[in-house]
């Protein structure tokens, strides 16, 4: 009871730390601006009337000088009332009574009035770089721009990047980071240009053009893994997959080993780890790790993996996807071909498609017949005959990161669906047991955790996964996502929705898959941690360096990510409103200071640039009118002043309602 009492004690001030570092942090972005137009008016001797923090009503005041302070109940953004420059009565911008008053800020020249306006982003620039300079003194890691993982079919597949690949440039700006790529392709108005180092230290230029079918533009890589297992346990028993190879290894894996070589093979990248224990077969492994906080190094030995199977035999899909430059590519292959025979052996019968990846990986070197069907532009089929060699690459190293994600067929560079639709049921299998007939349908899969476990590598609930909906025919693409998420959880039970082609309605039937002594599977269930670098400055010199790169960056992300939302190559629904904000801060704090640093950084240049967009209301609106002045020499009208004002709160009240509702819609 005491530990429990502690844990729940430690957790709540965790929490109450978390949002007194937001609100204070969001208070004191809010606070710096309005400070930004406060100094300068009064440096221009104007009239302050309220300083407030928040809008709406007033919950406490006082006076100080001539000055009222205020804290609003509205607690975002805040302003700062000046005689003769209030938002909620535009009127007096042209109030010639109050113009004749020194101390009234439209008694000020335009220069003066201009510094006042700008005043406020000058200075979340300025404490944006001071925010980033700190973090970076204190030093901090971020996810380096490594190729982990390339998601099948995607765009960075299609232009043949590889695992371990660099990236160092996109469109000629540098990207220090994963997250600077990502936002970098997000932003993008077409093509990028990549460039940076292969695995084995030769230079990479290709030109991706990231697809658009989301909500953000992606070319489709993840970042990729340390050789450190996991350090905590995260809810999890092991740092090792439960009923894989790993989980037997002797002596076992501890938390946070980090490994050194395989088989005797030192290891420097993750790419290298994954593709010498994919060399090593059936034979197993010795790993060499290095003990947590122990300069010792202990050898284990790991058995090979192997897929796990419910003896199912399903059809094959066209090609989706073809690599560049790839085997296939080179014969002629094209996307909607169906292939049908591997050496005169027909896939689908003969051989099971989702063992495709091995077989042909296996033919390496060698000159392989391939027979596929391609639909003819006139509405017939035609059987075509192409030749081509496999390339030394292993299999299943490019698995599903998403429903609708295809199966690749490395060694040749091509992509396919399965279809869930059952060819064959193996003899003895797990699905001849459960009375599953050839002729039927997969509709539905589930993955239901083992009685008495309550947490594995996929969670604490059951994993759904849907292969059919008549609204949506892109369903039935799901299988081998669904296949990749049994070998990631091979102990978790099987249920299947089935229709047989003698039934009027679906059945239910539950399942086991089991091992295939003859599938290798080329990874062996090792939970690694992702893979980070030190971004840390050595000067104060260097610091202020990194941290004016950043903002500009930045900057130039911001405003590139307008660009994408007006030209909708960017989704409204990746926006963000009042309470995204507020819960991104309370995260970072959480996180510890130098990640609250960096959002409220970023959070600065936001309120920057969007502060100064040419929009009545925001000073961006005001500086408009001020350079309208500074030219024809004359104030606009009243009636243009009211007219603008209106029209700008307008749009600014309809914005904010779309954000919240986009917020609330994450929410709920």
């Amino acid at each position: 009871m005491e530990v429990l009492a502690e844990m729940n004690l430690d957790g709540m001030l965790e929490y109450v730390l978390g949002v007194a570092g937001a609100v204070l942090g969001l208070g004191l972005v809010i606070f710096l601006h309005e400070l930004g137009h406060f100094a300068v008016a009064k440096w221009c001797n104007v009239y302050v009337e309220r300083f407030s923090i928040g809008f709406g009503p007033i919950i406490l005041s006082w006076k100080w000088g001539e000055t009222e302070y205020a804290l609003s109940a509205i607690p975002f953004g805040g302003y700062v009332k000046m005689l003769g420059q209030d938002d909620a009565d535009p009127s007096q911008m042209t109030n010639e009574e109050i113009a004749a008053d020194p101390r009234s800020y439209i008694a000020k020249n335009v220069w003066q009035r201009m510094a006042i306006i700008s005043a406020g982003v000058t200075m979340n620039v300025i404490t944006a770089v001071i925010f980033y300079a700190i973090a970076f003194g204190i030093g901090t890691e971020s996810v380096p721009a490594v190729v982990g993982t390339i998601r099948p079919g995607m765009p960075a597949w299609v232009a043949g990047l590889q695992r371990g690949d660099q990236i160092t440039e996109l469109n000629g700006r540098d990207i220090a980071n994963y997250q600077d790529l990502q936002l970098n392709v997000s932003v993008s108005s077409g093509a990028v240009e990549l460039k940076g180092y292969h695995n084995d230290g030769t230079e990479l230029q290709v030109l991706i053009e990231p697809s658009t079918a989301g909500t953000r533009p992606q070319i489709g890589v993840i970042p990729s893994n340390s050789l450190q297992l996991i350090e905590s346990h995260h809810g999890l028993e092991s740092p090792v997959e439960a009923g894989t190879a790993a989980s037997s290894a002797k002596p076992p894996f501890s938390w946070g080993d980090t490994v050194k070589a395989v088989n005797g093979t030192p290891v420097a990248a993750f790419a290298e780890f994954q593709d010498l224990l994919a060399k090593s077969g059936s034979e197993g492994a010795t790993v060499t790790v290095n003990r947590l906080g122990s300069t010792d190094d202990v050898e284990i030995s790991v058995g090979a993996d192997h897929f796990h199977t419910l003896g199912l035999r399903l059809d094959a899909g066209p090609i989706t996807a073809i690599q560049d430059g790839s085997p296939a590519a080179r014969a002629g292959l094209q996307v909607g071909d169906k292939l049908a025979k591997v050496n005169g052996r027909g896939i689908g019968l003969d051989l099971d498609p989702l063992k495709l990846p091995n077989e042909l990986s296996a033919l390496q070197g060698q000159e392989v017949e391939l027979v596929f069907i391609r639909q003819n532009p006139t509405g017939g089929r035609e059987e075509l005959t192409a030749k081509l060699t496999p390339e030394a690459r292993p299999p299943w190293l490019e698995y599903p990161q998403a429903e609708g994600e295809p199966m690749t067929v490395a060694s040749i560079g091509a992509a396919m669906h399965i279809v869930p639709f059952v060819l064959q049921v193996d003899p003895e299998s797990p699905a001849a047991q459960a009375g599953i007939q050839h002729n039927s349908e997969i509709q539905k899969v589930e993955l239901l955790l083992p009685e008495g476990v309550t947490k594995d590598g996929l969670g604490d609930a059951p994993v759904s996964i849907s292969l059919y909906d008549k609204n949506d025919p892109a369903k039935s693409n799901n299988w081998t996502y669904a296949f990749w998420k049994m070998q990631e959880a091979p102990e978790r039970a099987v249920r299947l929705t089935v229709m047989e082609k003698d039934l009027k309605g679906p059945k239910v039937v539950d399942l086991k898959t089991t091992a295939d002594s003859t599938w290798l599977l080329p990874t062996n269930g090792m939970i690694f941690q992702i893979l980070r670098q030190e971004e840390k400055a050595d000067s104060a010199p260097q610091a202020v360096e990194m941290a004016w790169n950043r903002s500009r960056s930045t900057i130039v992300s911001i405003y590139l990510t307008l660009r994408s939302l007006v030209t909708q190559r960017l989704s409204y629904k990746e926006l963000h409103g009042p309470l995204g904000i507020a819960q991104a801060a309370f995260e970072s704090s959480r996180m510890g200071i130098v990640p609250l640093l960096f959002f409220l950084g970023f959070l600065s240049l936001n309120l920057a640039v969007l502060n100064f967009l040419p929009i009545p209301v925001l000073d961006g609106g005001h500086m408009v009118f001020l350079i309208w002045e500074a030219v024809t020499r004359k104030r606009p009208s009243e009636k243009v002043f009211i007219g603008a004002q209106f029209v700008g709160m307008a749009f600014l009240l309809g914005l904010m309602a779309l954000v919240l509702a986009l917020d609330l819609s994450r929410l709920l």
